[in-house]
């Protein structure tokens, strides 16, 4: 029933910046497509170390990251001219396919200041006949999300199908991706379409077969199990998953299912062959140093 229990590991992306890392995972890489998941906040960070916090332009190739936020605000920047404030409740989905870069800065000090900013990243691989799409961006409100309430429980669509709900998110594979709040006492069933399944408890504590979870944790479930989930508290979930896509590697920010592609990304990103975001573009994250051993492969640049 349940296959893996994950616990998140702590990333220290910059001073006043600690994140749990949750995806990839040393006996899991992946759960369906998803294979990168950080959970940021919430930051409290004084002046003058608030600018310490911006994530610089860094590329991307082979994947889709996907922006969630609880509370704060960050403004996005990419090589296509895309400038966004990305807000709690809205969907950022921007697929990087052949090469894309982007900054993420925190413009506004008091969220920063007042503990507000908190968030979810998530990395979803792209298909092998998709690894090489043209770079987009999208930003979807949280009107276009539908959102189902029920005794003790209230859930968003972020992305991908379950529990009979859809939206307009564009994907690339069969996911699902959602954002779950359940009362104290509420209990809940995963959804049965997909092939695997993970449960992130970002919030409180959930009781499973007995057993007892707790924050920062991910669960991940063998494919057909039906477990009942029981909420010990006010618990906030991120519920993922969907069809498993095969092999990949990844290498910092690069994803690919074939390791001469990654290569090619090092060399373009260090040559300059892809763009920097045009309104972001003084300064940038250098290339890491390339370690020969898996233990030495870079962090990636998270927040994303």
């Amino acid at each position: 029933m349940l296959d893996i229990v994950i616990d998140a590991r702590k990333a220290s992306l910059a001073p006043g910046m600690d994140v749990r890392r949750i995806l990839p995972f040393r006996m899991r890489r992946m759960v369906g497509p998803f294979i990168f998941m950080d959970h940021a906040g919430p930051v409290d960070v004084q002046p003058p170390l608030q600018h310490n916090l911006d994530v610089l332009p860094h590329p991307h190739i082979g994947l889709s990251t996907v922006s969630y936020l609880f509370g704060g605000q960050v403004t996005h920047r990419d090589s296509l001219g895309v400038e966004q404030i990305i807000r709690p409740g809205e969907v950022n989905w921007m697929t990087a396919g052949s090469g894309i870069a982007h900054s993420e800065r925190f413009e506004d000090p008091a969220t920063l200041a007042g503990g507000q900013l908190e968030m979810i990243q998530t990395w979803v691989a792209l298909p092998e006949k998709d690894e090489e799409a043209a770079p987009a961006f999208t930003n979807y409100k949280p009107e276009q999300l539908p959102i189902f309430t029920d005794s003790g429980v209230w859930m968003r669509l972020i992305a991908g199908d379950a529990y009979g709900l859809r939206n307009s998110v564009k994907t690339h594979s069969p996911l699902f991706y959602l954002h779950v709040v359940l009362e104290a006492g509420a209990r809940l069933s995963l959804p049965t379409e997909h092939t695997e399944r993970g449960i992130y408890i970002a919030k409180g504590s959930l009781e499973v077969s007995g057993r007892i979870y707790t924050v920062g944790q991910m669960l991940v479930f063998t494919k057909g199990a039906e477990p009942v989930i029981l909420a010990k508290e006010p618990t906030t979930l991120m519920l993922l998953g969907g069809e498993p896509l095969g092999e990949r590697f990844i290498w910092w920010n690069f994803v690919s299912s074939r390791k001469e592609r990654i290569e090619q990304a090092k060399a373009d990103w260090k040559e300059g062959r892809i763009l920097l975001p045009p309104t972001d573009n003084a300064e940038f994250v250098p290339l890491p140093e390339d370690k020969s051993s898996p233990a030495g492969n870079p962090s990636p640049q998270a927040l994303s």
